[in-house]
């Protein structure tokens, strides 16, 4: 099984918005976050979920779970092809449970994306 390998998207309108919210991050976060990430690609998915780096939160929809100290970090991704995951964009938790708007958020990204490619009509 290849490893996966994780790139951002930049929308219609210009914006990346996983870029926009890695940057203004603090550094240790954006350390964290990225060190995550790379873990994830070296070692891939099934041991990503057992040490619960990543974790499924709709269909084809998926977080990137990264926290240092209180500061809790997620990145939410979907499967675009073969071993490409595409980040949609990210946002500092601050309740227990993802809201539902981050979700509905990323699969918005994620329709843009199918129909950018062709996928969609």
């Amino acid at each position: 099984m290849k490893k996966p390998r994780f790139t951002s998207y930049k929308r219609p309108n210009g914006h990346n918005e996983f870029e926009e919210f890695y940057y203004q991050l603090p550094k240790k976060d954006k350390q964290k976050l990225i060190a995550t990430i790379k873990s994830i690609q070296d070692f891939g998915l099934i041991i990503a979920t057992r040490q619960e780096w990543v974790k499924k939160l709709d269909e084809n929809i998926y977080e990137i779970r990264s926290k240092v100290s209180s500061n809790i970090q997620r990145c939410l991704y979907f499967h675009a092809d073969a071993n490409q995951y595409i980040i949609t964009h990210g946002f500092t938790k601050k309740t227990q449970k993802t809201p539902k708007r981050e979700i509905d958020h990323a699969k918005v990204i994620k329709l843009e994306y199918d129909k950018e490619k062709g996928e969609l009509k």
